[in-house]
């Protein structure tokens, strides 16, 4: 039996992990703060056109931000945001 027919399986690499939207969040923020962006036009000019330019490399922030996928990221800003207008209403 050719082995391309058989079911393989695949372990997981260590640089596979899963990554939490408010941790990437925190790490890009502050990568471009630290180069003298303003990180609120960066993120959001990422997450409208998907554009990794608009995230610095420094600290691996433009690797960290594609690792998750945009619609996630979108969730979890529109979430935290819901969530601080519920405590205060």
């Amino acid at each position: 039996m050719d082995t391309m027919d058989q079911t393989m399986k695949f372990k997981r690499k260590a640089e596979e992990e899963t990554y939490q939207a408010k941790d990437v969040f925190q790490v890009v923020y502050n990568a471009l703060k630290e180069k003298g962006y303003n990180p609120i036009n960066q993120i959001v000019g990422y997450l409208l056109s998907g554009d990794p330019a608009y995230i610095t490399s420094h600290n691996n922030a433009r690797v960290l931000i594609r690792k998750l996928e945009r619609d996630e990221l979108l969730e979890e800003l529109v979430g935290s945001y819901l969530e601080k207008l519920e405590k205060k209403g």
